[in-house]
C-alpha cells in the first residue's frame, strides 16, 4: 500500500497538567493551619484467614475444607494511620499547567504538523479551553483526588493558589459541597479559576503553577490510603502489600492524582445518567477503566481516540463538539500517537 502524503509514524505529545507526587500528613481539624506532622507508613504482621473461592472437591468434603481454613494465611502488609491524637488529613501536591498545545513535542511529517496545527489553533479560537478548564478546576474543588480518603469524611477543605508571572490567586473550596457526579457546578470560585487554566492551556509558552493543600476530617486514629506499590512477585517476597514513601512520608503517586485531575469523560455512548452509569471516566484513548476491567471507547463503535482524531487533524470536521474536547483533553493528556504509514 502506498504511503500516505500527512501520515505521521512519528507523533508524540507531552502532558500539558503536569502533577507531582502528594505528600500525607496528619493533624487536627482546629489546627490544621498551624500543626502538620508527616504521616510514617507502619508494618504489620497479621494472620489472616482463608476466603478465596475453594475447588468443588474440597467444598464437598468437611474434613478437606477444615484442613484449607486452619492453614495460616500469614502476611506482612504496610499500613498507615493517623495518631490517637489526630483527626485530619492533610495532602499536598502541586499542578503546572503548560501551553503549547499547537506544536506536537515530535512529528516526522510537515504536512500532518501543519494541518493538526491549524485544527488546534481553530478549536483554541473557537473554545478557548473553557470547558475541559472548568472540568478540571471541579475536579480540585471536590477533591476526587483525595479517592479512598475521600469516603467517609466529615469535613474536606480544599485550598487552591495558582501563580505564575503576572498572576497570584488563591481560593478556599468546600469539597463536600461538590459531586463528582457531573460538573454542572457554577459559581465565581471556580470560574475564576477555571479562567486562569484556560488562559494556560491556550497559551503558545505561558504557564500556572496550582498549589494544593487539602484537609479531609477522617476520624480520630482512622487508616489513611497512600498509593498501594505494585509488587510483581506476590508470595516470593518480603511483604504481599507495600505502600508509596517520599523521604519516609507517606505519598500518593503523581499518575494516580493525574488521572484524578481528567477524570472528566462523560462523552462516551454509555454516560447517560449520572447516578446510573459509571460516571465521569479518566481521559484515555480507549476510555479504559482498570478496575471495571472494561474500554468504554472501542475502536469498533468508532468512539475511541485514534478515530476522531485522524478526522480532525487532517482538517475535516467532527460530529460533535464534546468529540473535539474529548480529542483535545486526549492531547492534554499526551502520549505517543503515531500512525503506521504502510
Amino acid at each position: 500500500m502506498a504511503k500516505k502524503e500527512n501520515t505521521a509514524s512519528v507523533l508524540a505529545f507531552e502532558k500539558k497538567l503536569v502533577t507531582s507526587d502528594g505528600h500525607m500528613y496528619g493533624t487536627t481539624w482546629q489546627e490544621r493551619t498551624t500543626r502538620l506532622q508527616p504521616l510514617k507508613l507502619n508494618e504489620k504482621s497479621v494472620r489472616g484467614t482463608i476466603s478465596n473461592r475453594l475447588k468443588a472437591a474440597i467444598k464437598g468434603d468437611p474434613a478437606k475444607l477444615n484442613a484449607e481454613v486452619e492453614k495460616a494465611n500469614l502476611q506482612r502488609v504496610d499500613a498507615c494511620a493517623l495518631t490517637p491524637e489526630q483527626d485530619t488529613l492533610n495532602l499536598q501536591f502541586t499542578i503546572k499547567v503548560l501551553g503549547g498545545i499547537t506544536e506536537p513535542a515530535a512529528c516526522n511529517n510537515d504536512l500532518f504538523k501543519q494541518s493538526y496545527r491549524n485544527a488546534a489553533r481553530a478549536y483554541i479560537e473557537t473554545h478557548q479551553f473553557a470547558e475541559l478548564a472548568r472540568r478540571y478546576a471541579i475536579n480540585l474543588a471536590n477533591a476526587r483526588f483525595l479517592w479512598r480518603n475521600r469516603v467517609g469524611a466529615e469535613q474536606i477543605e480544599v485550598q487552591v493558589s495558582a501563580k505564575n508571572n503576572q498572576v497570584e490567586k488563591s481560593w478556599t473550596f468546600d469539597a463536600t459541597q461538590y459531586s463528582t457526579k457531573h460538573f454542572d457546578h457554577q459559581d465565581e470560585k471556580i470560574d475564576e479559576l477555571a479562567t486562569l487554566i484556560a488562559q494556560a492551556l491556550s497559551s503558545d509558552n505561558d504557564f500556572l503553577m496550582l498549589d494544593i493543600n487539602c484537609y479531609a476530617q477522617v476520624g480520630r486514629a482512622q487508616e489513611v490510603y497512600p498509593s498501594e506499590e505494585l509488587v510483581l512477585d506476590k508470595g516470593k517476597g518480603e511483604k504481599s502489600k507495600m505502600l508509596y514513601q517520599v523521604q519516609d512520608i507517606a505519598a500518593m503517586h503523581s499518575q494516580k492524582l493525574g488521572n484524578a485531575l481528567r477524570t472528566i469523560d462523560t462523552w462516551y455512548p454509555e454516560f447517560t445518567d449520572p447516578e446510573a452509569s459509571a460516571g465521569p471516566i479518566a481521559i484515555e484513548p480507549y476510555g479504559a477503566v482498570t478496575n471495571r476491567g472494561k474500554a468504554y471507547r472501542t475502536p469498533a463503535e468508532k468512539q475511541d481516540f485514534y478515530t476522531f482524531f485522524d478526522v480532525w487533524a487532517r482538517g475535516e470536521q467532527l460530529q460533535a463538539t464534546e468529540q473535539e474536547h474529548y480529542v483535545m483533553a486526549t492531547l492534554v493528556r499526551g502520549g505517543v500517537f503515531g500512525e503506521s504509514d504502510k
